[in-house]
Parts: C-alpha cells; structure tokens; sequence
C-alpha cells in the first residue's frame, strides 16, 4: 500500500485495534489464473507476540481451495471510515481528495479441519456477534440439523499475520485552517462523514500532545 511519510500509522497496537473495531473485512489470495476476494468478518486474535487472523468461507467458494494450498499467501484489509472532500472546502484554489483509514495484514494461511475446532470457532462468533441482541440465539437453540449443515458447508482458516500496513488519509499535509474547515464541513454531514471528522480531531489531539511532551522534557 503506497503510504507517505505522514499517512503512516506504525503503532502496532493501535492498528490492531482497528481491525477488531471494523471486522468486516476483504480477504484477498491469488493462484496462476486470477485473485480471488471474499467479504466476510474476521476475528483478530493475539496469541502471546503472534497475531492470528480466523474466519470462513462458503465450501463451494474457490478461495477456499486456495488457502488450504501450502504456505498460501494472504491479504486482509480492513477499511474505517471514508469520506469525500471538497476542494471548495480550502482556503486557496486546490484538488479535491478523499479521506479515509484502512489495515493491510499480509500472512500466511492454513485450513483448519478439526470439527471440535471449526465447532469453536463458529460458537464464540455466534455468541459475539448475538450479544446486545434484543433476543439473542444461542447456540443450542439452533436445530442441530440445521447446524450440522451449516459446519459442512463451510470452510475455516486462520492466516498467521506477517506483516501490517497501515494508513489514515485524514488531511494531515493540510495546513491548521484547511483541516479545521474540512472538520467543519464534515461534522455536518453523514454518520460516515462524522466519524472521519472525530478520526482527524484524534490525529490532531494526539500531535498536539506530543508536541506537548517533547517541549516539556
């Protein structure tokens, strides 16, 4: 991902936890003949210093096959917030452009065949995603037929992360007076739009304190 000097996030922590906060990801492979993506939500999970990425596919999808090819290579990425930015916005005559946040993970992935495993897998989505639910389904609630069929019917992974890239587009080679317009601008618009503007008055707090730091040492 071209990323320059100043849309650069290096902070592991904080890239890891965007992707728990956006999981709905694209899971990206390719062979000889073309690549192959998949939209689907991914769970993120530190196991001592590694971190491991884990989800499924449709058993017809062909990415399946793919990923439980040795040493499969991978990509995931997880996108924020997005939004237009108008060059109307600026103080002086320029382009307009578009802000946004998104994660690379590169690793490699492994099919996993366990049943007791797969099992394990799709219980603790299940009772993630169904918590705050007005009426949530457990697990035993679903007819064991229905949920025999579904395991089947999938196929679980997990990808060993390698590497992360990120980057956060949020209008930092903009001077003070053009970013403050583009907040503006945006805190008045969608609930997408919103949340890049809340994302660029964090990037700001956070200089500022560094800033802060360094001239008080």
């Amino acid at each position: 991902m071209y990323t320059p000097p100043y849309f650069e996030v290096s902070d592991q922590e904080e890239m890891i936890a965007f992707m728990q906060q956006h999981p709905f990801a694209l899971l990206i492979s390719a062979d000889a003949k073309e690549p192959e993506v998949t939209h689907l939500p991914m769970e993120v999970e530190q196991r001592g210093d590694e971190l491991f990425l884990t989800g499924h596919v449709a058993r017809n999808n062909p990415q399946g096959d793919m990923l439980g090819q040795t040493d499969a290579s991978v990509l995931v990425v997880f996108q924020g917030a997005h939004a237009y930015v108008s060059s109307s916005w600026y103080s002086q005559p320029n382009v307009p452009t578009w802000n946004y946040m998104a994660v690379h993970a590169y690793g490699k992935a492994r099919v996993i065949t366990s049943v007791e495993k797969v099992t394990e897998m799709m219980q603790a989505l299940l009772s993630k995603y169904e918590q705050g639910q007005q009426s949530p389904v457990a697990w035993g609630a679903v007819p064991e037929k229905v949920m025999d069929g579904l395991l089947k019917g999938i196929t679980c992974f997990e990808i060993k992360v390698e590497r992360i890239d990120a980057k956060y587009k949020l209008s930092q080679n903009r001077n003070e007076q053009d970013r403050q317009a583009i907040i503006s601008h945006l805190e008045a618009g969608s609930e997408k739009e919103k949340e890049v503007a809340a994302a660029m008055r964090t990037i700001d707090q956070a200089g500022a304190n560094r800033a802060f730091t360094k001239t008080s040492q």
